[in-house]
C-alpha cells in the first residue's frame, strides 16, 4: 500500500513538472507529452544510430581506453620510469627518514595528546580569557605607572643638575670671596 501511494506521489509530481515544461501544449494526438516516454525514444533513436555506424561502435569499444588515458595517475606513469621514481626516492631519503621519526615521536607522543589536560582546555578557555583581560588592564596600569616614575625621574634629574649647577656657583663665589680674603682652601 505504501509502495503504490510513492508511486501515485511520484506519477503526480512528473505530471506537474511536465506541465511546468510544455505547459498547456499537447502533441499532435491530443495526449500529455510525457518526459519519461520522450528521453526513452530519445535514447533508443541515438542506440539505433550508434549501432548503425561503425565508428561509434568503435568508439564505444574503446572507452575504457580513453577513461584510462585520461586518468592524471596514467600520465604519471607514462611519463616517469621506475628507475627515476626509484631515483627520485633515494634523492629524499634524508627528508623522508627524518619525517619518519617525527612521525614516531607523535605517535610515543599521543598519549599526552589524549590526556585529561587536554581535554579540559575548552572548560580553561573562559578563566585564560578572564586571566588575558585582566592581564592587558595591568599591562595598561604599568605602562602609566611606567610613564608617571619616568616623569618624576625627569623632574628629579632636573632638580639634581639645578642643585648641582647652584652648588657650583657658590663654590665658585666662596671661592672667590677666600681669595680676596687671602685664605688658602683646604685640599
Amino acid at each position: 500500500m505504501d509502495r503504490k501511494t510513492e508511486i501515485d506521489n511520484m506519477e503526480m509530481r512528473l505530471q506537474a513538472m511536465e506541465s511546468r515544461i510544455y505547459g498547456e501544449r499537447r502533441n499532435k494526438v491530443a495526449k500529455p507529452v510525457k518526459c519519461a516516454e520522450s528521453l526513452v525514444r530519445v535514447q533508443a533513436a541515438l542506440a539505433n544510430t550508434a549501432n548503425k555506424r561503425e565508428r561509434v561502435k568503435i568508439l564505444h569499444k574503446k572507452i575504457e581506453d580513453l577513461l584510462k588515458y585520461l586518468d592524471p595517475q596514467f600520465t604519471d606513469h607514462i611519463a616517469v620510469p621506475d628507475a627515476m621514481k626509484l631515483e627520485f626516492i633515494l634523492a629524499e631519503e634524508d627528508f623522508l627518514l627524518s619525517h619518519a621519526t617525527l612521525l614516531e615521536q607523535v605517535s610515543t607522543l599521543q598519549p599526552l595528546l589524549d590526556s585529561n589536560y587536554i581535554r579540559d582546555v575548552p572548560e580553561h578557555a573562559t578563566k585564560l580569557q578572564r586571566l588575558s583581560q585582566i592581564h592587558i588592564k595591568e599591562q595598561d596600569q604599568t605602562e602609566t605607572q611606567s610613564q608617571e616614575v619616568k616623569k618624576l625621574f625627569e623632574e628629579y634629574n632636573k632638580m639634581m643638575f639645578l642643585l648641582s649647577k647652584q652648588f657650583t656657583q657658590w663654590d665658585e663665589t666662596l671661592r672667590k670671596l677666600e681669595e680676596a680674603k687671602g685664605i688658602r682652601p683646604v685640599e
